[in-house]
């Protein structure tokens, strides 16, 4: 069984592909609603919940958790896999994985486990745009992680705020571009109007836009969107590492909020129109 963790919604948009891609796997979600939004939590806060929700994965059976939201990578991910995991009864039978590595892969292309610069990419003088939320964004996470790997790039971030939201809340499309439109302007103002070589959409809400981006950014900028660049690394991962995967799974799909779950339920629909109903935990 996998696991895979959210503050709220979006990561479904991971999990969605990832379904798609593992038919025969089971997995559990866990969306943490009477906790959200993390974005405006202190970092130790979004270190606890985060514990929290993977040790409950891990107690429900899951070997392997995937946190499917770039604030809780970006805060959690390390300090979990560094010190609590090392110190758990799960030591070295399960693990904890996030959702910045695969993307930082892909925008590198180089693997995550290169941490230095190699050739060619250390002569790499492309730019590449960062969308997010406002604690991703401020947390440097993106630049600080392709810097290693590229040292030369130009990375430009860009935080759209009210997004994430806006999608959630199922605003019209006109609005939705009009956010899009903006944070794409606001960009290519910081860059001068040089467009972008790639642009990570770096929040799991925002690949339900993602023909809005294409729309507003330079034709030949090309597109990071999670759900498709965390799936091909999480398949590669599991051809690794095929233990994570028990023999006798039926593709089996189970969606918990500590929420209410009748709410989250129809909020869900956004994402996945056909999902199955959450349960309350």
């Amino acid at each position: 069984m996998i696991g895979v963790f959210d503050s709220g919604l979006g990561g479904l948009t991971v999990l969605r592909e990832l379904t798609q891609r593992f038919r025969h796997a089971d997995f559990v979600y866990l969306a943490d609603h009477a906790h959200v939004p993390y974005g405006n939590r202190p970092s130790d806060e979004i270190v606890d919940f985060t514990r929290d929700c993977v040790e409950d994965l891990f107690n429900r059976g899951a070997r392997l958790a995937l946190l499917g939201c770039n604030t809780a990578t970006a805060v959690a991910l390390r300090r979990l896999q560094q010190q609590w995991l090392p110190a758990s009864k799960w030591a070295g039978t399960h693990n904890v994985l996030g959702i910045v590595a695969p993307t930082v892969e892909a925008a590198t292309q180089t693997p995550w486990a290169v941490t230095s610069p190699q050739y060619p990419q250390k002569y790499n003088t492309d730019t590449i745009a960062v969308f997010g939320t406002t604690r991703t964004v401020t947390s440097g996470v993106y630049p600080e992680e392709i810097h290693k790997r590229c040292p030369k790039v130009t990375i430009v971030q860009q935080i759209c705020s009210e997004l994430a939201g806006a999608i959630e809340n199922k605003l019209p499309e006109t609005e939705l571009e009009a956010l899009v439109e903006e944070g794409c302007a606001a960009m290519l103002a910081q860059t001068q109007n040089m467009p972008p070589h790639r642009a990570i959409l770096g929040c799991t809400h925002f690949p339900l836009v993602e023909h809005l981006f294409r729309r507003h950014l330079p034709p030949f900028t090309r597109i990071l969107s999670q759900p498709d660049v965390v799936a091909d690394s999480f398949e590669d991962y599991l051809v690794r590492r095929p233990h994570y995967l028990a023999g006798n799974e039926g593709g089996r799909l189970t969606l918990l909020t500590t929420g209410d779950a009748a709410d989250v339920s129809a909020k869900a629909r956004v994402f996945w129109p056909d999902v199955a109903p959450f349960a309350k935990v």
